[in-house]
């Protein structure tokens, strides 16, 4: 039995309707490398069971505390169903990629059941025709609560799930698992006792010291520091969401983003990521007459999860805001301004950014409830943090080597990421064997046509490129492959009995 922790719960109790705090993960496979060319699904159900260990999170659900006076705990669920979690969907004919966008939007909507384990899987085939895969390609869709991943425990789940070569040679070690009794109230309820009392002391100490360093260093705040609390512009993704999503995906060629981002000295890929999805989100404006006269915003999470840490799942992130320099017309010259906006952020993020992670974990559950509905509530200190953003832009780089599933190659993988009241977009982006990709998820009431911001994000990129004087590369794409036409089989002709 293992207690989650106050940045964990966070995502937990903000989890209302219309609001599920769950992340997915979208893998994308070529089949052509599996013995026999073709998966089945009782295969897949097998393969997975073997991977189960990867995370434990896989087998445990969570356990509630009477009152909520203290975070919920982890057990090993003793009524575990393995098909229950793995789904099997096929997409209508003929299968191309707006109808693959269309199921995992739909998919992305449905909100997890909070009495089993945190996980759902899809297995969607059928994927015929998509330009970059061959005929008969088929997708993974895994979705998981936020409560038990961030971006970095996610790719290394996705670590975890595949091999680095079809069929390795030396299978993984299973590991050991025992299902457990659900603890009985009393128990729970005295634990929270414990808890909250030592929570109430370690949280007050860690203020105090808090003050007293801020005391001791005291000093008139810079000028610069304080337009981290302006309001950003309001835009139509500052409303109320609706349960409904839409999503979608562009890719890029990691490469030739590598030498927009050299055309630069001193910025990096990620400042590069950044100023396409500010030039997206600017360009869509334009095209709906809203463009606003201040600067677009960005809440940029940043790990700072310990080398120790790796592996133990859960949240050990910080919140970020920057700039997106949208005032500027000059490509090039807002990659610039643009870095330099980041390497301010970072520098004040890396002063307190872990200190404030493990403040938030030392806080009591009633008060990190209390705090949480403060945070969601569509008025007050909540609404005002998220007005000073437009967007999110997670960035969590994957292996840049093939993976395999059940031997099929992993020819592509993405995010479907949370988004929230006042903040109604959220871009994943991720990067794996030479290609990098960004996708947006919205509300459907805000973002009516994803499709459209999609072609807003390739046209960004390319205005980019054009005022870099990149040498532009398509993302690497893999020629359809037609199945192979048996031959016929030619009867033999009857022998004719010869006279005697």
């Amino acid at each position: 039995m293992r207690q989650i922790s106050g940045g964990d719960a966070f995502f937990l109790f903000a989890d209302k309707e219309s609001k599920h705090q769950h992340l997915s993960v979208l893998y994308i496979y070529d089949q052509s490398t599996v013995k026999g060319g073709k998966l089945r699904f009782k295969t897949i159900l097998e393969f997975v069971e073997d991977r189960l260990g990867a995370s434990p999170l896989f087998r445990q659900r969570l356990v509630d505390v009477p009152l909520n006076l203290d975070y919920p705990y982890w057990i090993n669920d003793p009524e575990f169903n393995l098909e229950y979690h793995v789904r099997h969907i096929a997409l209508p004919q003929p299968g191309d990629w707006r109808q693959l966008c269309i199921q995992a939007s739909r998919l992305h909507s449905r909100p997890l059941d909070m009495t089993r384990p945190l996980w759902e899987m899809y297995v969607i085939e059928g994927l015929n025709n998509v330009d970059f895969l061959p005929e008969g390609s088929f997708a993974i869709m895994l979705k998981v609560h936020h409560v038990a991943i961030d971006g970095i425990s996610a790719a290394e789940m996705t670590m975890g799930m595949h091999d680095l070569e079809a069929y390795p040679a030396r299978q993984r070690r299973k590991v050991r698992w025992r299902p457990e009794k659900e603890p009985r109230p009393v128990q729970l309820l005295s634990r929270a006792l414990r808890n909250n009392i030592r929570a109430s002391l370690t949280s007050g100490s860690t203020i105090a010291r808090k003050l007293t360093d801020s005391f001791t260093h005291s000093g008139s705040p810079k000028v610069e520091d304080l337009r981290d609390h302006t309001p950003a512009p309001t835009t139509r993704f500052s409303n109320k969401i609706s349960p409904n999503r839409v999503w979608d995906a562009v890719r890029f060629d990691l490469a030739t983003l590598k030498q927009i981002k050299n055309s630069v000295p001193g910025t990096t890929l990620n400042d590069v990521v950044m100023t396409i999805c500010g030039g997206a989100v600017s360009r869509y404006l334009d095209s709906k007459n809203e463009t606003p006269n201040a600067s677009l915003t960005a809440m940029v999470p940043v790990s700072v999860r310990n080398p120790e840490e790796m592996g133990a799942g859960g949240n050990k992130v910080h919140l970020a805001r920057a700039s997106l320099m949208t005032g500027e017309a000059d490509a090039k010259a807002r990659l610039q301004r643009v870095s330099e906006e980041m390497k301010h952020v970072k520098g004040m993020a890396a002063v307190g950014a872990r200190e404030m992670v493990e403040m938030q974990e030392q806080l009591p559950a009633p008060t990190m409830l209390m705090a949480t509905k403060a945070i969601a509530a569509a008025i007050g200190p909540g609404k005002s943090y998220r007005a000073q953003h437009n967007m999110i832009i997670t960035n969590v780089p994957g292996p840049q080597q093939p993976l395999y599933f059940c031997g099929a190659r992993l020819a592509m993988f993405t995010g479907l990421a949370v988004i929230s009241d006042n903040l109604g977009l959220s871009h994943a982006v991720t990067s794996y064997d030479g290609t990098l990709v960004i996708a947006p998820v919205s509300d459907r009431e805000h973002m009516p046509d994803p499709a459209f911001y999609a072609n807003c994000l390739q046209e960004s990129y390319e205005d980019l490129l054009q005022s870099c004087g990149a040498a532009q590369k398509k993302a690497p794409a893999r020629k359809r492959v037609a199945k192979k036409k048996k031959a016929p089989v030619r009867k033999k002709a009857p022998q004719r009995k010869k006279k005697s």
